[in-house]
């Protein structure tokens, strides 16, 4: 918990800092902008093509004004920094259980029960933790260690799902902000419409503009996120299922064990 609300209070000063040199940017090009003269058709379209991917990406940003646009980049840096850890983690977390199960079987004819928890304290992963739990439970009765066994999985499976959750937020709330980003930015253009008495594209181009980015870039954060969720809920699932046969290989261990 501590690493993690490290990792959080890392990304949110990378992210705040990221959004004040955004404003900045904004402002300062604002008032180049205003004392500059304006630049001949053909020189800005050269500009324009020789502009690289990454800076047209920041101007379209900053275009998207800094507000709603810095929130849905919070959304994005915070949801891949939980997803990084939970692939680190998952990672970590992946145990050949074939080999475990092979190395607990050799234990427990050679050494007993007393060396084949040796096997799994020495061993990391969720898959050895359930392998001791039922070894320690084992001296009692096979019943004891199957509810063991069982009630430790449920344990290890809350810790590869923990803070999932929130990547699935970050998932929905990027687009809904981009979203009422694209709505505030429709009512500014009608304001501007209705104060000009007149439908003149000029008054209003700015402002649907501004509110399209705000979606196109919600929509970015959300399909980006929606790939790394994909694949940590796919990691999840390999390890459980790899978990639920571990344990019952495990308990056959134990059975032939008692005979």
């Amino acid at each position: 918990m501590k690493r993690l609300f490290s990792i959080l209070a890392i990304v949110c000063i990378m992210a705040f800092g990221t959004v004040n040199a955004s404003t900045n940017a904004y402002t300062v090009e604002a008032a180049t902008t205003a004392v500059t003269t304006p630049i001949q058709d053909d020189t800005a379209a050269a500009a324009e093509e020789e502009k690289s991917f990454t800076q047209i990406v920041k101007q379209r940003f900053i275009e998207g004004g800094p507000f709603f646009m810095g929130i849905v980049l919070l959304c994005l840096i915070l949801g891949l920094a939980i997803a990084i850890e939970r692939i680190i983690y998952l990672n970590l977390a992946t145990t050949n259980s074939k080999k475990l199960t092979a190395n607990v079987e050799d234990a427990l004819n050679s050494g007993g029960i007393e060396a084949a928890k040796e096997v799994c304290r020495n061993t990391k992963g969720p898959v050895a933790s359930i392998f001791y739990q039922g070894l320690d439970r084992a001296d009692e009765d096979l019943d004891a260690a199957e509810k063991a066994v069982v009630a430790y999985g449920g344990v290890q499976m809350g810790q590869l799902e923990k803070n999932v959750s929130w990547i699935s937020l970050f998932i929905a709330l990027a687009p809904m902000l981009g979203f009422m980003g694209t709505v505030l930015g429709m009512i500014d253009a009608f304001d501007k419409i209705e104060a000009a008495g007149d439908m003149n594209p000029s008054l209003v181009a700015g402002g649907i503009k501004i509110a399209l980015l705000t979606t196109v870039f919600g929509l970015i954060v959300a399909i980006i996120l929606q790939i790394f969720y994909n694949y940590i809920i796919a990691k999840i699932d390999s390890i459980v299922n790899d978990m639920e046969d571990a344990s019952i290989s495990l308990m056959d261990l134990l059975v032939r064990h008692k005979k």
